[in-house]
C-alpha cells in the first residue's frame, strides 16, 4: 500500500466494529503498517465496503460478519483468521459500540438499555474470551479496547453509555492482572472527540442533553475531531512491542505515548481516576 511500512507484517489484527467510524480508521491504518485485518461487523455492507477498500489500496483483510454478543460466532471468527492467514490473532482491538438511548433512565426503553450493555461491555468480554486462549497458547498477545471520556463522569442522560464504557476500564484493568504472566498486554484507548454515527445522535438529542456535550458534538462536526494520524499513532504504539510494559491502563489520545514508552508507571497512573503523576 502506498505509504506503508512493515512494522506490523504478517501480523493478524482482529478489529470488532470494522465496517465504520473509528474501527474502519483503524483498520485501514493498520492495514498500510503491513497487518492481515479480520474486519469482523454485523454490517455486511460496511464490511464489505471496508474490505474493498482495504483490497484496493494493496492490504489484505478477510471479511468476518459477526456479532459480539454472541461468543460462539466470535469464537469461529478467531478460528476463521487462523486458518485463511496461518495463523491465530496477534492483536485484538474492540471498537464495536452502540449510544442506546439518550434518555433519562427511567424513561428509556429497558431492552435498548440493556442493548447498550451487551454489545459495549459484554461484547468486549466476549471479544476477550475469543482470543485469550491462542494467545495465551503461543505467550503473547495485544488487546486494545476504545472507550471514552464518559468513562471520566456521568453526563445526563447517558447512563446506559457511561456504564458500558467505566465498566470496560474495569474489566481491562482487572483482565491485565490475569494475563500478565502471560506476556499479554490490554489497555483501553479513548480515541477523543471523533466525527461519527454517535456525534450526529447527540445532536438530534440535545434538547435532552448537557449544553456542553451538544456543543463539543457540534464542534466536532464541524472540525472532525480529533486527527486521525494522533489516534493510529496511539493505537500503533500499544499493539506493538514497544508498549509492553504497558498494561491496564486507560490511555487518552492527548497523551504524551513517546513518554510512556520508557516510563517506569505507578501502579495508579493512567488508570480510571486518570492519575497521571
Amino acid at each position: 500500500m502506498p505509504g506503508s511500512s512493515t512494522e506490523f507484517k504478517n501480523k493478524n489484527v482482529l478489529i470488532t466494529g470494522a465496517g465504520r467510524g473509528i474501527g474502519k480508521r483503524l483498520a485501514l491504518g493498520f492495514a498500510r503498517k503491513g497487518a492481515r485485518i479480520g474486519l469482523l461487523g454485523r454490517s455486511k455492507a460496511e464490511i464489505d465496503l471496508a474490505h474493498i477498500e482495504i483490497e484496493q489500496a494493496g492490504g489484505n483483510a478477510l471479511r468476518v460478519r459477526a456479532d459480539v454478543t454472541d461468543p460462539e460466532q466470535l469464537v469461529l471468527a478467531v478460528d476463521r483468521m487462523r486458518v485463511v492467514f496461518g495463523n491465530s490473532v496477534d492483536v485484538l482491538i474492540c471498537a464495536a459500540a452502540i449510544p442506546g438511548p439518550l434518555n433519562s433512565f427511567s424513561q428509556a426503553p429497558l431492552r435498548a438499555w440493556t442493548e447498550v450493555i451487551q454489545i459495549n461491555l459484554l461484547g468486549v468480554v466476549h471479544s476477550c474470551r475469543a482470543v485469550l486462549p491462542p494467545m495465551i497458547e503461543k505467550r503473547a498477545g495485544k488487546i486494545i479496547v476504545l472507550t471514552c471520556d464518559s468513562d471520566e463522569g456521568p453526563k445526563l442522560n447517558f447512563s446506559a453509555y457511561t456504564t458500558s464504557k467505566a465498566g470496560v476500564v474495569r474489566f481491562v484493568e482487572a483482565l491485565a492482572l490475569e494475563v500478565a504472566d502471560h506476556n499479554i498486554q490490554i489497555n483501553a484507548l479513548d480515541p477523543g472527540p471523533a466525527y461519527t454515527n454517535l456525534t450526529d445522535e447527540i445532536i438530534r438529542a440535545e434538547d435532552r442533553l448537557e449544553a456542553s456535550v451538544v456543543h463539543q458534538a457540534k464542534d466536532t462536526r464541524r472540525t472532525g475531531g480529533v486527527s486521525p494520524d494522533l489516534q493510529l499513532e496511539h493505537a500503533f504504539f500499544l499493539a506493538s512491542e514497544h508498549s509492553n510494559h504497558v498494561t491496564g491502563k486507560l490511555i487518552h489520545v492527548t497523551d504524551n505515548w513517546r513518554k510512556l514508552e520508557n516510563a517506569s508507571l505507578r501502579p495508579d497512573a493512567f488508570t480510571l481516576r486518570r492519575t497521571h503523576k
